[in-house]
């Protein structure tokens, strides 16, 4: 499974080893990998929204419109799926997570968890640590453009710091919580730290 998007014109340039864990193979093409079908939204800005609640001080829902008018971001990052491939200097646009902090109610000191809710019942967890580094982010554009419904439109979180699945696509809702709790991969059996560096593909 590992190498079914591998090809020849796929490989590691030279010096570019450092960027690139052990494990994975570079890859100049965006795979499509994902849980369930692709979500369409005919009318985005009155059907969509992001929900905060949890361990915040009151629950708020942010319209498409209200989320969108937030203050951007643009990083360049390298990112690595669990599938081997990797794909460097990405470019995204979007809310960097610790400046969206500052646009919803206080969410309390025990917090330390985020569980990212998204359409088709899927979930992913991430220590909040984890989502206050500065390319951290609420993704809704890649490379100067909108999200194709494939990659996650209308929004995706971007963790660069761990494997891909981490940054889960078509985000509804983002539960804070004190206390760590698995994701739909993470329980079916994949690593929950998910460190690209120390291969952290699959639970032990």
């Amino acid at each position: 499974m590992f190498d079914a998007f591998k090809n020849k014109y796929d490989r590691t340039p030279a010096g570019e080893e450092s960027r690139v864990p052990p494990g994975q193979y570079v890859t100049e093409k965006f795979p499509v990998l994902h849980y369930g079908t692709v979500p369409m939204y005919e009318d985005v800005a009155a059907t969509w929204d992001l929900r905060a609640f949890g361990t915040i001080s009151e629950p708020v829902t942010l319209d498409f419109v209200t989320f969108r008018n937030l203050p951007t971001i643009t990083v360049t990052t390298d990112i690595h799926c669990v599938t081997r491939w990797s794909k460097l200097d990405t470019v995204w646009e979007g809310v960097q997570f610790k400046e969206f902090l500052k646009h919803i109610p206080a969410i309390d000191s025990s917090t330390r968890y985020l569980i990212a809710h998204c359409e088709q019942g899927f979930t992913t967890n991430i220590p909040l640590a984890v989502l206050m580094a500065d390319d951290a982010m609420l993704a809704y554009k890649y490379e100067g453009a909108e999200l194709t419904p494939e990659h996650g439109y209308p929004l995706r979180l971007l963790t660069p710091g761990k494997y891909f699945w981490k940054s889960a696509k078509w985000l509804r809702g983002l539960e804070f919580s004190a206390h760590d709790k698995l994701g739909f991969w993470e329980r079916y059996g994949y690593n929950n730290n998910a460190d690209p560096w120390k291969e952290e593909r699959y639970a032990e």
